[in-house]
């Protein structure tokens, strides 16, 4: 049974610097899921998908350009995360869980020839809608992310970030935000990474995500992991790796995208200069660049 369900008050999201989006929400398994809805309503659709800790937030420098290009833009906050309901405990979460909230969201929303950009855990769940729905996806852009089996040997790094999600009395996201990006980030972009959080209540779900990448062959996430590889192996449409050439925690996980994903074979891929894990916050007008030079090469 899930315990106690968090949302933040909306006064917390007043005046976000270069974010001035009208919520849209609707309902997943009795939660509250927000997302960002902009660009023409029947233009061609991208969905942008963030990781951990962050939000919809993220993709600010990625959204307008996008949808000045003519595309309905969709930017999901995770469940437990940004304007989303936040249930409680870290036990509430789960690999699963996310992957099927996640694409209870695409069904309500009806969405079909969807380009995906995914990035950190957009990635880990986007990677798995593509290869449980692969129809649903015409594009897939891939952004320092992953879909881990527990047959990869992890970096010492992630390890320690393990651990310290886990356990440290304080999870500093603003700080966080700031030692995965290059560029400077003011403290009006911290404080808005932090709007979500009003206090350690709210946190269950940022501080339960590196706990449920899986590390070992037992992890009750592996099978259906590997299972996933085997359908995204065969995936046909293109998929694109845009890296960024400062990431420690995703560094090489692109070349066995391209290696083992048909899709990948003859489609375009670019490493992001400048970045670091938050690519999206560093390059976020290179990646636009890119995504829009494969999807309307005409351009």
């Amino acid at each position: 049974m899930r315990q106690e369900v968090f949302r933040t008050p909306e006064a917390r999201f007043a005046r976000l610097p270069g974010f001035a989006y009208a919520p849209c929400y609707v309902e997943v398994d009795g939660l509250r899921m927000h997302y960002v809805d902009a660009g023409p309503r029947g233009a061609p659709v991208v969905v942008l998908m963030h990781g951990e800790p962050t939000w919809a937030y993220l993709y600010r420098h990625m959204i307008e350009p996008l949808a000045a290009a003519g595309y309905r833009v969709l930017v999901p906050d995770l469940i437990g995360c940004g304007r989303s309901d936040k249930p409680g405990a870290v036990a509430d979460y789960s690999y699963a869980r996310h992957v099927a909230w996640t694409w209870e969201w695409f069904t309500q929303l009806e969405l079909a020839d969807v380009t995906l950009f995914c990035q950190d855990w957009g990635s880990l769940i986007g990677l798995r809608l593509v290869a449980e729905h692969s129809d649903t996806f015409a594009r897939v852009f891939v952004g320092n992310g992953f879909l881990p089996t527990g047959d990869e040997n992890m970096p010492k790094l992630f390890s320690l970030w393990r651990s310290f999600a886990l356990y440290s009395p304080v999870f500093p996201v603003g700080a966080i935000l700031q030692a995965g990006s290059k560029r400077w980030l003011s403290r009006a972009e911290r404080a808005a990474y932090t709007a979500p959080f009003p206090d350690k209540r709210y946190m269950g779900g940022i501080r339960a995500f590196p706990a449920l990448v899986p590390m070992t062959s037992d992890d009750p996430a592996t099978p259906a992991n590997r299972a996933a590889w085997e359908s995204l192996e065969r995936f046909p449409r293109p998929l694109h790796t845009c890296f960024a050439d400062g990431d420690p925690i995703t560094r090489g996980a692109d070349k066995t995208l391209r290696r083992r994903v048909i899709g990948a074979a003859n489609a375009q891929h670019t490493t992001i200069r400048g970045a670091r894990h938050f690519l999206q916050e560093d390059q976020g007008a290179q990646i636009v660049a890119f995504m829009l030079a494969q999807m309307d090469p005409a351009r």
